[in-house]
């Protein structure tokens, strides 16, 4: 265009073919690079895969302004352009002519007084029609329709009186003076577009205001007054969608509601020269501003919102940059999802430009990955899928999930066995559980019950036990088995005893007896602890025979019977020759067990660092230990040296020492922030814990993320049987009831006890109700005795069973409050639609949104089951 910015048009009809138009017509073929058309002259390079190549130049058309590309396939290449006095001209880029072609190239279309032609527009359906806007004149229409296939008649005087060319008659004039309409009178006309939804309506910039012009009643016009009255048009996917501009501001209108846009954009600091929306694209606007080489997106996006409520649509902004010079114009192709090709302001350089999506990612609650991006979806897939498998199953999600389906921390009565729901091969986890098993007999032991607090003492840890340890006494035993006295002295306290309960080595009473103990470990294989726990106790004959047992259990370790052979040997002397072989050879032993019963057995009395710091050794065996050989002096500083160590390691064992106190929320968190399993420690805290405790942030966090995990996976059943489970062991997190279903007259509750209900010896026939009472319904308000909606299937009034209320059936008819009857009575459920207030019965409602998806009420529109997100879930635990 002469003196102007360069534009350009796709061709409607290949998807290979654009013309650029500035002082000449440019029509180019795109395709690959290194096809045959890259050696041909005028070849130039679009991007690193495609290149352009010059097809025909038109020249024959000075003065342009605007141009429009005919929308039909024939006559091809037909070109509409409008020039600076206003004339339009039809045109061709040197394709092979047929008889319309021909006809139609060449000919010009003349107002009567010349002013500049500012834009022209195709009708998409009535090609013929062609209509042009023009600057003001004081005594002429700005805005013309040309029909291409009319010529003027000088004798006629009306619009009605033109005669239609036929194909054959080729002497017609090649000028047209009338046009077809004139609409706009003493006005200016910027810009233009036909309604895709109609093709006989017309939208118009203005001087002062958008115009939409009916060519039914061309003598009324509906407008609304606007400074955006610049590049106005229309939304391919949405035909009530219009974008329009004034200087650096975008404002999109809605014509269905036309009195003011429904959304303005951002206003750029400079001027914008076009707006386009993008065709294979919904929702995506582009927009370029002048002597600038970035053109700025907008993609909106409508948010889903209850219906009847108004809102602004969300808009995400984001800019590109094709190519480093500045961008003349830019135009997307018609059918190549988000391309487009530039021209930059100067010399013709094109660039072929892709636009990419925004990815979004999703992350499953179950591992999977995948994203979006454009029309794809992606599903992620590692390669080497068995090592992805092995990595996923030692992902703690999938280990939480896998347990919440065994009903892991559910086992409230023999509470040890759930380690054995978590898999059984997680040792930490097995001492955790059995802590609490010890916890749970000791406090609820009848002898400690009668002590008052010592319930709480039970879970406050053997830390704190230890602490209020008073009338500690020493004693020097035996060897079992033997009238030598050892010169080990062994402490004895209540609270010490009661430390070694909780670390499992004794049952109840005032004896210390751990044979129970050491046929335990010896039904499960545990040959060299229980002979470790034998010896702690001075009874190294019951060692030596368990090793011996060991030895010649099936797939027993036949070096149990060296080391019990070498055990059998032991002498106090401090100098023997077995003392100093065994002190030196002692570390050369694999298994930690045999390793501290040699350490023991050398050491010097009340130095036993070899036994309590050995780290293999389980934190229960090691405390109990410490309870039997350490004096009140040593015994705290050993407890406190371990209690830390075991919090900042996070590690579960240390629960015996801190138990579920605030020591203990310390370790667990140390716990949770190296493995992120916020469901053991939700189950932990629950178990024992004081009311303070359970108060702790860090404590309801846990939990309250465990619930949404449940919720995440469509565990809703599991969900709320956690929410019993957390019920029944923190009374203060119930929560209060939160609705009830209120009569509409009175107020009051529907399910208003029957107990309180005068004379409740007349049964139910106050209420029109007759039979058996664990099938009635009261289907009237107990309050006003107003009656209750019906249903809006079957018409009844609706009303609540009344089975479950005391003094309205015979004293000897029992309930059936199983779980199938219970889920059978959902069906006489009261359920409504919050939205259109429609409701009945659940059953009835299931029942018809399974075969429908609108309200059962007439002339409701309503899709009241669609409304809910989760209406149409199944839960993932579903039984």
């Amino acid at each position: 265009m002469s003196g102007s910015k360069p534009d350009i048009l796709w061709s409607p009809h290949h998807p290979d073919r654009y013309v650029i138009c500035d002082s000449e017509l440019g029509l180019y073929r795109i395709g690959p690079v290194g096809s045959s058309a890259e050696t041909k002259a005028g070849t130039l390079p679009l991007s690193e895969e495609t290149a352009a190549t010059l097809l025909a130049i038109n020249s024959d058309t000075p003065y342009m302004k605007c141009v429009a590309w005919y929308p039909k396939h024939e006559p091809e290449c037909l070109l509409a352009v409008g020039q600076a006095n206003g004339r339009v001209v039809l045109t061709s880029l040197g394709q092979s002519h047929n008889s319309t072609c021909k006809e139609l190239v060449g000919k010009e279309f003349v107002p009567k007084h010349a002013r500049q032609c500012n834009t022209l527009a195709w009708n998409p359906v009535d090609s013929n029609l062609l209509a042009a806007g023009l600057d003001k004149h004081r005594a002429d229409f700005s805005v013309l329709i040309w029909d291409i296939s009319s010529k003027f008649s000088p004798e006629a005087s009306v619009a009605s009186e033109k005669i239609r060319l036929s194909s054959v008659d080729l002497d017609s004039s090649t000028v047209v003076t009338k046009p077809l309409y004139e609409l706009g009178q003493n006005d200016a006309c910027l810009s233009l577009c036909w309604l895709l939804r109609d093709p006989k309506l017309l939208l118009a910039g203005m001087h002062r205001n958008l115009a939409i012009f009916d060519l039914r009643n061309t003598s009324q016009k509906t407008f609304v007054n606007t400074k955006a009255i610049q590049g106005v048009t229309v939304d391919p996917h949405f035909h009530d969608r219009v974008a329009s501009f004034f200087e650096g501001q975008v404002a999109i209108w809605d014509l269905r509601k036309f009195e003011k846009p429904v959304l303005t954009l951002t206003e750029q600091p400079k001027p914008l020269t076009k707006v386009a929306w993008c065709p294979t694209r919904t929702g995506l606007l582009a927009t370029l501003t002048r002597d600038s080489n970035i053109i700025r997106l907008y993609d909106m996006q409508h948010t889903p919102t209850p219906i009847g409520d108004e809102t602004e649509p969300t808009i995400i902004e984001r800019s590109v940059q094709p190519c480093e010079s500045q961008i003349g114009s830019f135009a997307w192709h018609p059918s190549s999802q988000n391309r487009m090709v530039v021209v930059s302001a100067a010399n013709r350089v094109m660039t072929d430009f892709t636009v990419f999506e925004r990815i979004s990612l999703a992350w499953s609650s179950t591992t999977s990955l995948m994203w979006a991006c454009g029309r794809h979806l992606y599903d992620c897939v590692e390669d080497g899928a068995e090592s992805v498998e092995s990595v996923i199953e030692k992902d703690i999600a999938t280990k939480m999930r896998q347990r919440a389906q065994s009903r892991y921390g559910h086992d409230t009565v023999q509470v040890w066995r759930n380690h054995l729901l978590a898999g059984g091969n997680d040792p930490q986890l097995k001492s955790l559980w059995y802590d609490l098993f010890y916890m749970k007999q000791c406090a609820e032991d009848m002898e400690l019950k009668l002590q008052g607090n010592k319930q709480s003492v039970v879970y406050s840890g053997i830390k704190n036990i230890i602490k209020t340890s008073s009338g500690t006494t020493e004693s020097r035993r035996c060897w079992s088995g033997s009238d030598r006295q050892t010169d080990v002295p062994r402490y004895l306290s209540e609270e010490r005893s009661l430390a070694l309960r909780l670390c499992g080595w004794i049952s109840r009473g005032p004896d210390i007896d751990v044979e129970i103990f050491l046929r335990t470990l010896e039904q499960e294989r545990e040959w060299e602890r229980a002979a470790a726990v034998a010896l702690f106790n001075l009874d190294i004959r019951r060692a030596i025979q368990i090793l011996n047992k060991g030895a010649t259990a099936e797939k027993g370790d036949l070096n149990l019977n060296v080391v019990a052979m070498a055990l059998s040997g032991y002498t106090d002397e401090k100098s023997s020759l077995w003392r100093e072989m065994c002190s030196s050879l002692r570390l050369q032993l694999k298994n930690p067990y045999l390793c501290v019963m040699f350490a023991f057995l050398t050491s010097e009395p009340g130095a036993y660092d070899g036994v309590l710091y050995e780290s293999s050794v389980a934190v229960r065996d090691r405390v109990a230990f410490a309870c039997m050989f350490l004096s009140d002096a040593q015994l705290p500083r050993y407890i406190d040296k371990l209690t830390n160590e075991m919090k900042e390691a996070g590690n579960l064992e240390g629960i015996l020492l801190t138990g579920l106190t605030k020591d203990g929320v310390d370790l667990m968190e140390s716990y949770v922030d190296r493995t992120g399993d916020v469901q053991t420690a939700s189950f932990c805290m629950l178990k024992g814990s004081p009311g303070d405790v359970l108060k702790d942030p860090r404590v309801q966090c846990w939990i309250e993320n465990y619930r949404n995990l449940l919720d995440a996976w469509r565990f809703w059943h599991k969900r709320a049987e956690f929410d019993i489970h957390r019920g029944k062991l923190d009374p203060s997190s119930k929560p209060l009831a939160q609705v009830f279903v209120s009569c509409n007259f009175c107020g009051k509750s529907i399910s208003y006890s029957c107990s309180a209900m005068p004379h409740q010896g007349r049964g139910f026939s106050q209420y029109g109700v007759s039979g058996s009472p664990t099938k009635s319904k009261v289907t009237s308000c107990p309050g006003c005795r107003k009656p209750l909606p019906r249903c809006a299937l079957c018409l009844m009034n609706m009303g609540t069973p009344v089975s479950n209320c005391p003094g309205t059936g015979k004293s000897d008819e029992k309930v059936d409050l199983t779980r199938e009857n219970k889920l059978a009575q959902f069906n006489n459920w009261f359920t409504w639609c919050h939205n259109c207030r429609h409701g009945g019965h659940a059953g009835h409602m299931l029942s018809w949104f399974r075969d429908h998806t609108e309200c059962p009420v007439s002339a409701c529109t309503c899709k009241c089951m669609q409304l809910d997100t989760t209406g149409n879930l199944v839960p993932s635990d579903s039984s």
